[in-house]
């Protein structure tokens, strides 16, 4: 495939845009090339400057869950906009889309909708701060939580050392009240517990990893947080950014049937449009002012075009059967995927939760993200670009999940497995 008009449009974006991308994970960094740029979508597919059509892969990072352009939620967005774009004040359908999630969501009685899944990752943790008055918290590393000081921490040199920042910007201040562990450890875990006695506010977790490629929690991990957060008054906050809605109606929570404290979602809840939000009961979330002293405030939060294209999103996926049809498909891709791969004696280890899946490739199971960095590197790019020319556009980076959208047909399925043998034969 010709990439002429997306390298143009690259090189005038570095000229005015830090690196020629507004988030780095759109960057090809790590993979090579120039990032292909998009100029329309519709259903499960991509049409970039160059007149290509790529079967998308990454579904704008997870929220479009039924497709690109999926009408009745651009037919909301339309309505809406009509009427008005912006007022900095309450509207009728902030309480709809509430009152649906809530609905929707197991052990959630309040929710409060902010501006993206980063903003909602650090207002439950100022919120469970507030709430527990304690001032550490627990993350696991290559869990990602938007990019907030809190959560921008690497590894200390033991099990129950601090963090240290990993971005300039980070103060040890801040680093020092965020304890890192092992996703899948629970030992670990119990160590930063024992260790920091009585200071640890929450943990807060992707229940199902994608930011180190898609990794289930091990049989009995979470029901062991659970535990451990009972028997010592700390919070369990989990980021359902990308779960939330698309693994079940009521998320991760749902599905794996633990429940968290707090639940903080995005992506999915705005239809594409950005969006996140925090639930939790109401006797925590009454802890947010103006009920409370914890202060949170966002003069767009909860705007009419995202609650619109939010309420036509969350209606569908509660009245359909999408979770099933995706779980379906995404099964059917792994299936195809694996039996290339093992055919054509491929090292590789395939991931998968619903409609969430990564292929590693890495002879060892992967479960933290230790394991995930043992993928082969230089495989992944040649796989990336190879399905790439193919006209499949999968995320580019080996520590992301793929996301299937239900807009794609079987006959989508099968020509990405097909690419993917043309590129291994």
């Amino acid at each position: 495939m010709i990439y002429k008009r997306s390298s143009a449009l690259f090189a005038e974006a570095e000229q005015v845009i830090p690196g020629g991308v507004n988030s780095p994970v759109r960057a090809f960094k790590a993979v090579g090339g120039t990032p292909i740029f998009v100029k329309e979508a519709k259903g499960a597919y991509l049409y970039d400057e160059d007149g290509n059509q790529l079967i998308d892969y990454i579904a704008s990072w997870g929220p479009m869950i039924l497709g690109h352009a999926h009408q009745p939620v651009v037919d909301a967005v339309i309505d809406k906009a009509k009427k008005g774009t912006s007022f900095g004040m309450p509207t009728q359908i902030e309480t709809q889309i509430a009152e649906l999630a809530v609905s929707m969501v197991p052990n959630i009685d309040k929710i409060r909708f902010v501006n993206s899944g980063t903003e909602a990752c650090m207002s439950a943790v100022r919120l469970a701060r507030g709430y527990t008055k304690k001032d550490k918290i627990i993350k696991f590393a290559g869990c990602y939580h938007g990019h907030s000081d809190s959560f921008l921490i690497q590894a200390g040199s033991g099990a129950v050392t601090f963090g240290t920042p990993n971005s300039p910007g980070v103060t040890q201040g801040t680093a020092k009240d965020t304890l890192l562990a092992k996703y899948n450890d629970l030992d670990n875990v119990e160590a930063l517990i024992q260790a920091n006695k009585g200071e640890i506010a929450c943990i807060i977790i992707e229940p199902v990893a994608g930011n180190m490629g898609c990794i289930p929690p091990k049989q009995g991990f979470l029901e062991g947080l659970r535990s451990l957060c009972d028997a010592n008054n700390i919070l369990l906050v989990f980021d359902e950014v990308m779960t939330g809605f698309r693994l079940a109606k009521g998320g991760a929570q749902e599905l794996l049937g633990i429940k968290a404290d707090i639940v903080c979602f995005g992506k999915v809840i705005g239809g594409g449009l950005p969006v996140g939000a925090f639930a939790a009961r109401a006797e925590i979330m009454n802890h947010l002012a103006p009920l409370g002293p914890v202060y949170q405030a966002g003069t767009l939060s909860g705007n009419p075009l995202a609650m619109a294209a939010g309420l036509a999103m969350l209606t569908e996926l509660n009245n359909g059967n999408v979770f099933e049809s995706l779980a379906k498909k995404t099964e059917y891709l792994h299936k195809g995927l694996s039996e290339i791969l093992e055919r054509l004696q491929v090292t590789h280890t395939i991931n998968r939760v619903g409609s969430m899946i990564s292929v590693h490739f890495c002879d060892d199971e992967v479960v933290d993200f230790e394991t995930a960095a043992k993928g082969n590197n230089d495989t992944f790019k040649s796989f990336f670009h190879g399905m790439l020319n193919q006209g499949i556009y999968l995320a580019p980076s080996a520590f992301e999940s793929w996301f299937l959208n239900d807009a794609l047909t079987y006959e989508d399925l099968d020509k990405t497995i097909a690419a993917c043998e043309a590129v291994f034969s």
